[in-house]
């Protein structure tokens, strides 16, 4: 099975081509883009360059992998919406994972920037397996011990090393695997959930609670 991996909920988009299987995931092509806030102008750039560098075609895929989150409102929303628009033009399932699910392995807390001085956390047992979070603190207020990979930035603010690492095509298949395997994904009677983004906190922007007065 041949399948398109997208992720926009930190700083660095990913955009991976890889063949999956129950038993093997091989990736092919990888582009990690620095982007910043310019997920929307970079996102459809790197999926084109990473299936050229695979050598397949959109139409050769199978399925569509995109991290959830957690992550800043526009950049997560571009990236779900962009898997969602290519998996329904083609008639494709489209898979959902935690985007930390998809940063790095074993036991850990994975810990990425959440901005406002804030982060976002998980931690997973020696499977892989998500047994707290995701959530989001200030580093002085995390209280695991690790340890920990992610944004090394925060290392001094959690008194501990923090291993660089970040999402990959590999881990979103691997994050993803359970609900790839399930034959009722491509034929069962109804379609997959519909995609939810996990902000984990409320957006910046607010409905006003008055209404001001027009005068002329």
């Amino acid at each position: 099975m041949l399948v398109l991996a997208l992720d926009t909920a930190t700083p660095t988009l990913v955009a991976g081509v890889a063949r999956w299987s129950p038993e093997a995931t091989e990736v092919l092509a990888e582009r990690a883009v620095p982007s910043g806030t310019k997920h929307a102008e970079l996102l459809t750039p790197a999926i084109r360059a990473a299936l050229d560098d695979a050598g397949v075609a959109l139409a050769e895929i199978d399925a569509v992998v995109t991290g959830l989150g957690p992550g800043p409102f526009t950049g997560l929303r571009v990236g779900i919406v962009t898997a969602a628009a290519l998996a329904d033009a083609r008639g494709l399932p489209v898979v959902g994972v935690c985007s930390l699910d998809a940063v790095g392995s074993g036991a850990r807390t994975v810990v990425t920037d959440a901005r406002r001085k804030e982060i976002y956390w998980a931690a997973y047992d020696a499977a892989g397996v998500c047994v707290e979070g995701p959530d989001v603190v200030r580093p002085a207020e995390l209280g695991r011990p690790g340890p920990f990979v992610g944004d090394p930035a925060f290392a001094e603010r959690l008194g501990a090393e923090v291993v660089e690492a970040q999402v990959t095509t590999a881990g979103l298949l691997r994050a993803a695997s359970a609900q790839l395997a399930d034959p009722a994904l491509f034929d069962g009677p109804t379609p997959p959930a519909p995609l939810v983004p996990l902000y984990l906190r409320r957006p910046d922007a607010v409905p006003p609670t008055t209404i001001k007065a027009v005068t002329q």
